[in-house]
């Protein structure tokens, strides 16, 4: 059994038919939702505990899933150099997040981190022929940048000295995240199987992210409760092992620059699943973000390419 995907030939610039764009819509909510998991279990279980974890125990999950429907994990396939590369910019991307989340406000690093399809779609003009985004397409990436920042109102400014230094790590994390995608897509790993793209990733950054807690200084202190447990296996099964396998196939299949952008949408669903789980507050303009968002998203993915 080959571990290569069928990808369609005009894939590259490929916009997102109706059920990619609706498989794209319930990644985007199951990863507003995993923020809200994050929070639930990070009394318990620090960040980067967290993270070491759920990769370690999704690359075995998954190695199961490839060893069962005979996906091939060989590495004289031309993956090994920018399976490595995906795999320390992941990891990197995360030990980022966590560490920058240190020094500025969690809003504030959303709109820093979702700088990220902007460095997709300017990447691409350069390393993915033919996934160049027109005027209209440029003006809707913009519009809903606009509306996940609205959708904040008030709530980006910060008290901390140091944000500066968070905000940059935020920024980082922001091209690292892009960096991946690009890699991904314009290297051999657009040709294979999107477990093995994942098992990659999972691989490498799981002992990077260890080692970044324990330089860190954190600690279990106690036995995790139940919910922590719940909400670490969330974000294990379902976010890490099934829906980020679902993204990287996505993204050997269609418009890197173009599935980036409905990223938007997660921060949005992250604010909604916070309101519906923790009590966390709607700002008033969150509805009219929401359709801004949306609005811009349709220009992103229908308006023809220059």
């Amino acid at each position: 059994m080959s571990d290569s995907p069928a990808v369609p030939t005009n894939h590259v610039a490929r916009p997102l038919d109706p059920l990619a764009a609706a498989a794209v819509v319930v990644l985007c909510l199951s990863w507003g939702f995993n923020q809200v998991a994050t929070k639930l279990a990070i009394d318990d279980i620090p960040p980067l505990i967290q993270a070491t974890v759920r990769s370690a125990v999704a690359a075995l999950i998954i190695a199961f899933w490839c060893k069962a429907r005979g996906i091939k994990l060989c590495l004289r396939d031309g993956t090994l150099v920018p399976g490595l590369v995906a795999g320390v910019l992941f990891g990197g991307e995360f030990i980022l997040i966590y560490q920058g989340l240190l020094y500025t406000a969690a809003s504030r690093a959303t709109l820093f981190i979702y700088l990220a399809p902007f460095f997709v779609v300017f990447g691409a003009r350069f390393l993915l022929p033919g996934d160049r985004f027109s005027f209209a397409q440029w003006l809707g990436l913009l519009l809903s940048f606009i509306g996940m920042a609205l959708a904040f109102g008030g709530s980006i400014r910060g008290d901390n000295p140091h944000q500066i230094l968070g905000d940059a790590m935020m920024v980082a994390a922001a091209l690292f995240w892009a960096a991946t995608t690009l890699t991904i897509k314009a290297s051999a790993l657009s040709r294979v199987a999107a477990e093995k793209v994942m098992l990659y990733q999972l691989v490498v950054s799981s002992p990077m992210m260890g080692a970044a807690a324990v330089v860190s200084g954190e600690r279990v202190t106690h036995w995790p409760s139940a919910l922590a447990v719940g909400a670490l296996s969330y974000q294990t099964i379902w976010v890490v092992s099934i829906t980020f396998v679902i993204w990287f196939a996505l993204i050997a299949r269609y418009s890197a620059s173009r599935l980036s952008a409905f990223t938007f949408l997660t921060p949005l669903f992250g604010v909604a699943a916070g309101h519906l789980v923790l009590g966390e507050p709607l700002t008033g303009p969150f509805l009219a973000a929401v359709a801004l968002t949306a609005f811009g998203l349709v220009l992103v993915n229908r308006a023809p390419r220059c």
